[in-house]
């Protein structure tokens, strides 16, 4: 039995939950960095919370400590739903605050799987006599920041699909007519996603059928300060150079991720489409059966944490033959097409038995207004959910 003077589990993931509320505040504003959030506790009551608010703003432990005096931090638990840092990044060492400050104890959810820190924060508290407990809702702590972990353990950014279809599964009509299948609401949602995410990734026959401009609505992104990237897979180079995503391109980021053969056969499209910004990504020989992984590595060095394809039907099943999708979010429409030529969602290899479907783990369903918004997890192989 635990001794009755120690601190509760249940108190201990009461303070932890609340922290971790706070550290989703941060989400489409400290990326590539952690979500990260704090609460100060003394005597049972919070007296301090903080969350890393931006890239390269002050960690939540810094956010948490202002204004606290240092004879009640003396006094106080202190949680964190990430390890502090124990290194020299835009800002100084978290655990070297820590060190000076004292807490009476230190709660961390989860040790921060990055090089430089990875256990030495940990120690850096301990070897100065602070009691530190790991572990409170570590499952948690690592969902949250699945995208982050992903990042650093294995070099890829975390990818998130995203479709809008009717209830017998059809996202455009044989004609490929696709405006609107879902309500205001349940587009109002997606684009929220897009402003949550730094990279947005589409086909080519997407751009040509509906010609997107592939950016958050202004009343959904204005508190979001990050724009996309836009990035087209277009091997063949078919792209119009009047497409909204070109005569946008010196405002909003735009990439053509494209093959050399295509570059050779029309330089002179090349060339145009790069005097009005947009940026050409060539795949490299000998990558014709690891495109989709090449191009996520290549993203990811560039700074990308999440990565939303959009699709068409083509694009996404080879992400998913390719067990690329991390996340799904899909809207469903009380609607019905009925049309056995109408493009589905993911079209890629057949699986000839039910057996062989991936299943979505952390389902949640919810309503947009008459619309479906299904989302949940397509890999529970992922060193970010299982650590």
């Amino acid at each position: 039995m635990p001794d009755s003077s120690s601190p509760s589990v249940q108190a201990d993931e009461h303070w932890m939950t609340q922290a971790l509320e706070l550290a989703r505040r941060g989400r489409g504003r400290v990326e590539p960095n952690p979500m990260v959030g704090c609460v100060v506790v003394c005597d049972g009551r919070e007296i301090g919370r903080g969350w890393h608010k931006r890239f390269g703003g002050p960690h939540a432990e810094v956010d948490a400590l202002a204004g606290v005096s240092p004879e009640d931090i003396r006094k106080s638990d202190l949680f964190v739903t990430l390890e502090p840092c124990a290194h020299h990044g835009k800002t100084p060492p978290c655990s070297d605050l820590l060190v000076r400050m004292k807490p009476k104890r230190v709660v961390v959810a989860m040790l921060d799987p990055y090089p430089q820190v990875s256990g030495r924060g940990i120690a850096a508290l301990r070897q100065a006599g602070i009691v530190v407990d790991v572990g409170v809702l570590e499952s948690e702590a690592r969902l949250l920041n699945a995208p982050y972990l992903k990042r650093i353990q294995s070099g890829l950014p975390w990818v998130i699909a995203k479709w809008a279809m009717t209830l017998d599964g059809a996202i455009a009509s044989p004609e490929g007519d696709s405006k609107w299948i879902t309500g205001e609401a349940a587009r109002d949602r997606a684009h929220t996603l897009r402003a949550l995410v730094d990279t947005i990734v589409v086909g080519s026959e997407t751009v040509l059928r509906d010609d997107p401009l592939l950016t958050a609505r202004p009343r959904v992104s204005q508190d979001v300060p990050r724009i996309a990237s836009r990035v087209v897979i277009d091997r063949r180079l078919r792209i119009p150079v009047d497409a909204q995503l070109v005569r946008t391109a010196d405002r909003v980021p735009m990439c053509i991720v494209t093959s050399g053969q295509a570059i050779e056969a029309d330089a002179i499209k090349a060339d145009s489409l790069r005097q009005r910004g947009v940026e050409i990504l060539v795949y490299p020989e000998g990558q014709a059966n690891n495109q989709l992984g090449w191009l996520l590595q290549s993203l990811c060095e560039r700074g990308a944490t999440n990565l939303l394809v959009e699709g068409g039907g083509k694009l996404l099943g080879a992400f998913f033959d390719g067990n690329w999708i991390d996340q799904v979010e899909c809207f469903i429409a009380p609607k019905v097409l009925g049309s056995e030529r109408a493009a589905r969602p993911i079209a890629g290899e057949s699986r000839r038995w039910i057996s062989q479907a991936r299943n979505l783990e952390g389902v949640s369903v919810e309503m947009c207004d008459s619309d479906l918004h299904v989302s949940g997890y397509l890999s529970p192989r992922s060193v970010a959910i299982s650590g």
